[in-house]
């Protein structure tokens, strides 16, 4: 199982799974907006919840099993990172979600 991982509202997360799909690319920015959902690799949850998501109440970590998404997955090089992050081009499926942490950035 390969996981990747998104920081969410609860707000944002909780209407998505009624829905049937989220599409929140990331704090306050629509996939319709971005074109993709922003996510993760492990090792780079902690930087990305530093610089975007500081003093943001209400958190969750949704841990997702990348095998599992029904949109397409591309892992890309960020200007300025090392590794590239995985964003996914079109909307989460809920049953993709693995596990939902309670998150503090």
């Amino acid at each position: 199982m390969s996981l990747i991982y998104h920081i969410a509202t609860r707000s944002d997360w909780e209407p998505a799974q009624r829905a049937g799909e989220y599409t929140t690319s990331s704090l306050g920015v629509t996939l319709a907006e971005e074109g993709f959902i922003h996510c993760s690799q492990a090792g780079q949850v902690a930087g990305v919840a530093k610089k975007y998501y500081k003093n943001e109440p209400n958190l969750v970590l949704l841990v997702i099993d990348a095998g599992k998404l029904t949109a397409p997955l591309r892992y890309e090089a960020v200007p300025g990172e090392p590794a590239p992050y995985p964003h996914i081009y079109g909307p989460l499926n809920p049953d993709a979600v693995v596990e939902v942490r309670p998150f503090t950035a």
